[in-house]
């Protein structure tokens, strides 16, 4: 749900859930047919391992960092790992490169940049559930364009800090 001030996002977890379900049809719908998914550590590993599932495809993980400040509110250097997780083998081919969203464009951008200077990638497409007008990448897929540029209140945020003894608290009566 759009707050009325266009500022913030809440999403439930079935919203969540519908969102890369329809992430995945996008991506069939353009008939484009792909060797392999790598996600973004962390924000893309639930669609990238959906996607990984519902295509049949394996799924690579890289980690990126930029959200510290905060909570995780203020981006500050972008951090993109040397090396990345792979089931077998190294990453090549057709590869689909998986987010949860373009939200300034930087870390995306900055991820298909290095990969595209990868020999071994024949060819390269992104998808992500949300981009935001101010991104300064557009995905090949996304979802939806957030024309406001809300702070998206996604549902496992509840974990955030909460540390195993709030989690507990949950399950005591």
């Amino acid at each position: 749900m759009l707050t009325d001030d266009g500022k913030h996002l809440y999403v439930s977890w079935d919203e969540y859930h519908l969102l890369i379900e329809r992430l995945a049809l996008k991506v069939h719908a353009s008939g484009w047919k792909f060797d392999q998914i790598l996600c973004l550590a962390r924000g893309g590993m639930r669609p990238g391992d959906v996607l990984s599932r519902v295509f049949d495809k394996p799924l690579g993980i890289m980690s990126t960092s930029s959200y510290r400040a905060e909570a995780g509110t203020i981006q500050g250097r972008l951090d993109i790992a040397k090396y990345i997780t792979m089931p077998s083998g190294e990453l090549g081919g057709k590869v689909l490169l998986i987010d949860d969203l373009a939200d300034s464009g930087i870390t995306l951008k900055a991820v298909v940049e290095r990969l595209r200077g990868m020999p071994a990638i024949q060819e390269l497409r992104s998808a992500v559930i949300w981009t935001k007008k101010v991104s300064a990448y557009t995905p090949d897929y996304y979802c939806e364009m957030l024309e406001t540029s809300p702070w998206i209140h996604q549902p496992f945020e509840e974990y955030d800090g909460m540390g195993p003894e709030a989690l507990a608290r949950k399950f005591s009566v």
